[in-house]
């Protein structure tokens, strides 16, 4: 299947942005059309499960990413991933060598051995207590509460709730057949992408994020590590245009990349 996705723009580079694991393309209503003025070809998408994309079959996300891009016609792309979806533009760098021109990581997890600590082991348990209970008004308040920062506006907290809420109902209906089966992506296989790599974090994150932004930095050849004072971990939700220009800034520094 080919995922739910929006293009603006028809500039010579494809950028394509891969939302967290409690939202949907929605979240990039700040950066969407702001990096297709700035010269790119953009293109969001809904991943399985989240948004308008339902779960119809056993998958590996980052496969999944690829398939879209072919159906575009763009053999390469810069990525920009939010959390979950950070995780998501790093496999597809490690499991499709050389499509990838870039990542911009906002807050993302990654599959790196690092503690996650107990706030959000206690998060954790607390959103499957709900979830089991069957109380998914709770679970997305519960989300809501923890993920945003201190800059988010009622807007964004109002649009995280309906994005947490569609994804609940589609991954609760979903087969547990149909699952998202691992990339098998190592520590190893992410120290060979040789892209440029912004890694961003938020002061007021939970604290793995952070470190897993200046681990990144490390382990990645050509990455550089971005904290930002006044973000949470929803950085594009919480301050949109100051995102999109932190965004555009990254790809506008990058050599030009025509598409395919």
């Amino acid at each position: 299947m080919t995922l739910a996705h929006d293009v603006a723009g028809d500039g010579p580079s494809t950028v394509l942005l891969l939302h967290s694991g409690v939202c949907d393309r929605r979240m990039w209503d700040g950066q969407f059309h702001a990096l297709a003025e700035a010269g790119h070809r953009v293109v969001r998408c809904d991943l399985r499960g989240f948004g308008d994309t339902p779960v119809d079959g056993p998958h590996v996300h980052a496969d999944d990413v690829a398939a879209l891009l072919d159906a575009l016609g763009a053999e390469r792309a810069a990525l920009v991933g939010s959390s979950f979806g950070g995780e998501v533009a790093l496999e597809f760098a490690a499991r499709h060598p050389g499509r990838a021109t870039a990542l911009a990581l906002l807050c993302a997890a990654a599959p790196v051995d690092l503690e996650p600590g107990e706030r959000l082991r206690a998060f954790g348990r607390r959103e499957d207590e709900l979830i089991e209970a069957g109380d998914l008004d709770a679970a997305v308040d519960l989300n809501v509460d923890f993920w945003l920062g201190p800059e988010a506006d009622a807007g964004a907290r109002e649009l995280v709730r309906r994005m947490q809420r569609r994804a609940f109902e589609l991954q609760l209906a979903a087969p547990e057949a149909f699952g998202p089966a691992p990339a098998g992506v190592t520590e190893a296989d992410l120290a060979r992408i040789d892209v440029p790599v912004l890694a961003v974090s938020g002061d007021h994150d939970v604290p793995v994020f952070r470190e897993l932004a200046a681990r990144l930095a490390e382990l990645l050849p050509y990455a550089r590590h971005v904290p930002l004072d006044w973000a949470g971990h929803l950085p594009a939700l919480e301050r949109p245009e100051e995102t999109a220009r932190l965004l555009a800034g990254f790809l506008g520094s990058l050599a030009p990349v025509s598409r395919p």
